[in-house]
């Protein structure tokens, strides 16, 4: 570990034998990590390439990169492993096949059946907190967002939030006990 400081270090301080030495030491260690992420996804083939943008991430801006490693965190190679496998699955994400051009796509395939109005929920008047009543309504029945009922409540909206999934959880205890007492089983 302290021979791979010091090599890290004369890296930084512009020796050029010690940045040849660090690749050296390396490549094999950041190639496998690339190759991990790379062989399951069906692209071995960019796996060079990819090794060697790693090595060109590590040399940007004054080996930018590099002078961020806290050796306090982690051993050269483990944190090497992490920045190459960033690498592979930042290539794997650019690499994605484009989708498919929407005008491509029958226009019988993107139609959608026609949907009823969904029936109003008839929710006891006395179930619910006056409070827990009114956010409901003000978010589903007037569509509001959690930020323009906490303003217009003069609240913070984590307690719009809160009391949202309170009211929510009384409806559904409730409307759980009606099905059943509708369809026992």
């Amino acid at each position: 570990m302290t021979d791979d400081l010091a090599l890290l270090e004369r890296l930084l301080d512009g020796d050029k034998a010690a940045w040849n030495r660090f690749v050296e030491r390396f490549a094999a260690v950041i190639f496998a990590a690339v190759r991990r992420k790379l062989v399951p996804a069906g692209r071995a083939d960019d796996s060079e390439d990819v090794a060697q943008d790693v090595f060109l991430r590590l040399c940007a801006r004054d080996f930018r990169l590099l002078r961020n490693y806290d050796p306090t965190k982690a051993k050269v190679s483990t944190w090497l492993t992490v920045v190459a496998t960033s690498s592979a699955i930042d290539h794997l994400r650019r690499q994605k096949a484009p989708g498919v051009a929407l005008e491509a796509v029958p226009e019988r395939k993107l139609s959608v059946e026609p949907k009823l109005p969904a029936e109003k929920v008839k929710i006891p008047p006395d179930l619910l907190s006056a409070r827990q009543a009114l956010i409901i309504e003000m978010l589903y029945r007037k569509e509001m967002e959690v930020a323009e009922v906490a303003e217009a409540l003069g609240i913070d909206p984590q307690t719009v939030r809160s009391t949202h999934h309170k009211a929510l959880t009384k409806l559904r205890g409730h409307f759980q006990e009606q099905e059943k007492a509708e369809n026992p089983t």
